[in-house]
């Protein structure tokens, strides 16, 4: 008996993994996030160039067996530079994840588990989700300061509310289940009821929201880079090595085409995952599957 009981929870994860994996896009989502992954994580390794080091004798070189994707204005090899740049937008993207899925998860619990804080707190959701994400995030990182902190702090804030309507929609739902008024019946705390039996019902929507926020958040971060309110000039990222060569396009035409394919691909990437996600969380739309 007890050797059952412990292969069912395995069992089940095998299917759900399977299942994940037989879906094409899926994999292919996976491949591209590990691939950038490596790249971001041995870029010094499988590199011998600085990605700061100056070499104006070799400035716009294009794309050779020397220089994989060419150097930039400034001699910089652009492969090292993509690949560095890489690794700040994984760890910016997880991190505004982490951030909104504290606050959003946070204040959706509040709002839709207490009656009376429904309707503040849901109004306080709609007022930040009436602003345009872009918009937002320009202006509390231009009040906060432009760094790596200040930019995943805005863009947890911007992104919450996305978070924060899923799980209050759930909460409302989940509140008036039968084993939720069996709990307050048996006279579980509070607190207990929303981690024991709310907020693990709410492990999927969570789940599938903080794939779709990890892409966005990416996005934004490399828009605010491009913009120059984001991080500081001198770090690499993909948002400023496209600001850097926009005014070589006709020229050197790899300054920028290769970062932002590097956005492209792991945007991408990310919403496949999450629409792979998503179809086999939803009972709904896995009966279709």
């Amino acid at each position: 008996m007890a050797a059952a009981a412990m292969a069912a929870p395995g069992s089940a994860g095998g299917q759900f993994f399977g299942a994940l994996l037989r879906s094409k896009a899926v994999v292919a989502g996976l491949v591209v996030l590990a691939a950038i992954l490596i790249l971001a994580i041995f870029a010094p390794m499988l590199s011998p160039y600085s990605p700061s080091k100056l070499s104006l004798a070799n400035r716009l070189k294009p794309p050779s067996g020397v220089n994989l994707l060419g150097t930039d204005d400034f001699g910089r090899d652009v492969f090292t530079r993509a690949a560095i740049a890489g690794r700040l937008s994984l760890v910016v993207g997880l991190s505004v994840v982490a951030v909104s899925c504290v606050l959003g998860v946070t204040l959706g619990l509040l709002a839709g588990f207490f009656r009376r804080l429904d309707a503040p707190l849901a109004r306080l959701i709609d007022a930040m989700m009436a602003f345009p994400d872009i918009l937002l995030a320009i202006s509390l990182v231009a009040a906060l300061g432009p760094s790596v902190v200040n930019v995943v702090i805005a863009l947890g804030i911007v992104y919450a509310p996305r978070l924060a309507r899923v799980v209050r929609a759930s909460t409302l739902v989940i509140r008036e289940l039968p084993y939720v008024e069996a709990a307050r019946a048996l006279g579980v705390s509070t607190p207990r009821i929303l981690v024991r039996h709310v907020l693990r019902n709410l492990l999927s929507p969570i789940l599938v929201q903080g794939t779709f926020i990890f892409a966005s958040a990416m996005l934004a971060e490399a828009g605010l880079s491009f913009l120059g309110v984001g991080v500081s000039p001198s770090v690499p990222t993909w948002g400023t090595m496209i600001a850097q060569g926009r005014q070589y396009l006709d020229q050197a035409p790899w300054i920028l085409f290769f970062p932002g394919l590097a956005i492209v691909l792991a945007v991408l990437s990310l919403q496949l995952v999450g629409d792979g996600l998503r179809d086999l969380l939803d009972p709904r739309l896995a009966k279709d599957i």
